[in-house]
């Protein structure tokens, strides 16, 4: 297979999203987020066995992405929406690491649904995988305002409680 064939720069792609999530999960304390993403990479390597498979070969993989996963991503996405909310303004990554990796991940992820797209305009195999690309690049985006969140949280109360621990200075 050429390495511009679709199916390899899909799955490629696939390949680099997994990585960074990886980076991601090692970088934060949330074990909330940690467990979330896992569970995301395992998906995507389901996703990635579908994207190296052949029309023929798709019925012989064991599983596939189908809307019990993406109805996963839709309940974390509410559940992170209703902890957090959403932004009302562009967000520019980089206030934590954790959440600038998130969004690094966020815009593979974007690109990696781009070529699934490019692909299914000549298979037509990967509807499943173009919504669930989708939806994930709107959970990564959640997790990375939570993480900027907590950690401005995090930091108010750090400072309140350096503050009530500094003993007063008389002048």
């Amino acid at each position: 297979m050429p390495k511009d064939d679709p199916r390899l720069k899909a799955y490629g792609a696939l390949d680099e999203l997994q990585s960074f999530l990886g980076l991601v999960r090692s970088m934060t304390g949330q074990e909330s987020v940690k467990s979330i993403i896992y569970t995301v990479q395992k998906n995507i390597f389901i996703a990635s066995a579908e994207l190296a498979s052949t029309r023929e070969k798709l019925s012989r993989l064991k599983r596939r992405i189908g809307k019990e996963d993406i109805q996963q991503i839709e309940s974390w996405i509410d559940a992170q929406s209703a902890a957090y909310g959403i932004p009302d303004h562009f967000i520019i990554p980089g206030n934590t690491p954790d959440s600038a990796a998130m969004h690094v991940a966020r815009t593979v992820c974007r690109r990696c649904e781009r070529l699934i797209v490019f692909l299914n305009r000549s298979t037509g195999d990967y509807e499943e995988l173009i919504v669930f690309f989708n939806r994930l690049s709107d959970l990564l985006f959640s997790l990375a305002w939570s993480l900027e969140l907590i950690a401005t949280i995090e930091g108010i109360v750090r400072d309140v409680l350096r503050e009530k621990m500094t003993p007063e200075k008389s002048t």
